[in-house]
């Protein structure tokens, strides 16, 4: 059947959801990782509820119509991006707070509610959902959930697989399944929701989610900002921080390129007072105690420390942190990567890094969730002709792709593989467990219609 059938079947079950307006469709041939696929999709329907996205499904599948799933597109692996003869399923608008439980402390919501609107509702029952990417001010639930985010306070309160307790989804046949529980526990059977959780679209679209909820903390917060000589030094102090046996909510690190990139973005002058700077803050009944033992940590590795108990100034601490990202896209195309190692493994691949840019003649500014040794590395270039990253930026990615797996670490810990890590997935999985995947993939989508050439990179 043919493409204008498709849509003509579309259309009469979900109109006005339909649209094939080209400037709709020329903004969703990227996101925030860069990656352009220059190529318009067919179509975009944006949900306005469950029966949206199920008959989408099913007339794709149908027709054998590749169908990419989108939220927000703040996506940095090139996980939500849609080219020529693709849907792109949309499920921004279904945005709506389902239900609040105080007493089971969960909340019910659809996949496009924004990660703090959220929060700001939730605040006024005396609670929070604790997943806390940097992009939460722009990124959905639903989006954090595809790709398992992670962000600024995970090192204490987990990703986002540790908040989520079940989900509905729509398969590419148009089934819809729930999967999980209400209840904090339930081992029933094989664990398909934490299969989906982190998929990236690849096993089916998100449309309901059961999440976990906390108490706000309680008590003073304290937030530490320290200068060290050296980027090594900063990550040698936050690795003995969490060796202490110390579980800050936040422990974050800069090193001095991304020092100097804030520095011009926000008219700052942080670069002057050190090499790196490390962000500490702790919460809850044990905050003061905690705060002390890592100021002492901190000056035995040669950091310059300064605290602080007003939340303002916290939040003008973190505003630092934040302004990462938006500092260097003002200095050009950046890619934005996202490798793990262990803890204790810090100070080796921040070295790593520092010899990589050098021989390259790169500069690699980095910033990283140091309480669980996730790094962004970022190459800032300047775009070519016809796009596309260099391959000289690529190589200099190799090796530290190479370095973190080396390491004990992993290619990617919160951004997802999307299109950028596809190439280097076997690299980490080996071929018998990628052959797996693989074989998994096709239980859910028979057809190969949802996300195709995402994760996995296309069979020859």
């Amino acid at each position: 059947m043919s493409a204008e059938e498709a849509l003509a079947a579309l259309r009469s079950a979900v109109g006005t959801a339909l649209t094939t307006d080209r400037g709709q469709l020329a903004a969703l041939t990227t996101d925030k990782s860069g990656h352009d696929s220059r190529s318009l999709p067919l179509a975009l329907v944006t949900a306005r509820g469950v029966e949206d996205v199920r008959a989408t499904l099913r007339i794709a599948n149908d027709h054998g119509i590749p169908v990419v799933p989108r939220g927000a597109g703040t996506g940095l692996a090139g996980g939500a991006i849609a080219s020529a003869g693709e849907i792109v399923l949309s499920t921004l608008a279904m945005d709506r707070i389902l239900e609040i439980s105080v007493a089971d402390e969960l909340a019910v919501i659809e996949p496009g509610i924004i990660n703090s609107d959220l929060n700001d509702v939730l605040a006024t029952h005396g609670l929070w959902f604790a997943p806390d990417p940097a992009s939460k001010a722009i990124s959905t639930v639903g989006g954090n959930i595809a790709t398992n985010a992670g962000g600024l306070l995970c090192a204490k309160y987990g990703v986002t697989r540790e908040a989520v307790l079940g989900l509905k989804v729509v398969l590419a046949d148009g089934t819809l399944l729930s999967l999980g529980h209400r209840s904090v526990k339930g081992v029933t059977g094989l664990d398909l929701t934490a299969l989906m959780i982190g998929s990236e679209g690849t096993l089916g679209v998100i449309v309901e989610a059961t999440v976990n909820l906390r108490a706000l903390p309680s008590g003073p917060v304290a937030t530490i900002g320290a200068f060290f000589p050296s980027i090594t030094a900063a990550a040698a102090a936050s690795a003995a921080i969490t060796a202490a046996g110390l579980r800050p909510a936040a422990l974050e690190l800069l090193d001095a390129a991304a020092l100097r990139a804030i520095d011009a973005h926000l008219s700052l002058d942080l670069a002057s007072r050190g090499d790196s700077w490390l962000l500490v803050q702790t919460d809850g009944a044990a905050s003061a105690a905690e705060a002390r033992a890592a100021i002492e940590i901190i000056r035995s590795h040669g950091g310059d420390a300064e605290i602080t108990t007003d939340r303002e100034e916290g939040e003008r601490l973190f505003a630092i942190r934040r302004a990462f990202h938006p500092a260097l896209e003002a200095l050009g195309t950046v890619l934005i990567e996202d490798v793990a190692v262990p803890r204790s493994a810090l100070p080796q691949i921040f070295a790593a890094i520092e010899d990589i840019g050098g021989r390259y003649g790169i500069e690699i500014p980095t910033v990283a969730h140091a309480g669980d040794g996730n790094l962004h590395p970022n190459f800032v270039y300047q775009a070519q002709e016809g796009g596309g990253v260099p391959d000289r930026i690529w190589a200099a990615a190799d090796e530290l792709f190479v370095t973190a797996l080396r390491l004990g670490g992993t290619l990617t810990g919160e951004h997802g593989v999307g299109i950028l890590k596809r190439r280097w997935l076997g690299d980490e999985l080996g071929e018998a467990q990628l052959d797996l995947q693989r074989q998994i993939k096709r239980v859910f989508d028979p057809r190969g219609i949802l996300n195709p050439g995402k994760v996995f990179a296309p069979e020859s």
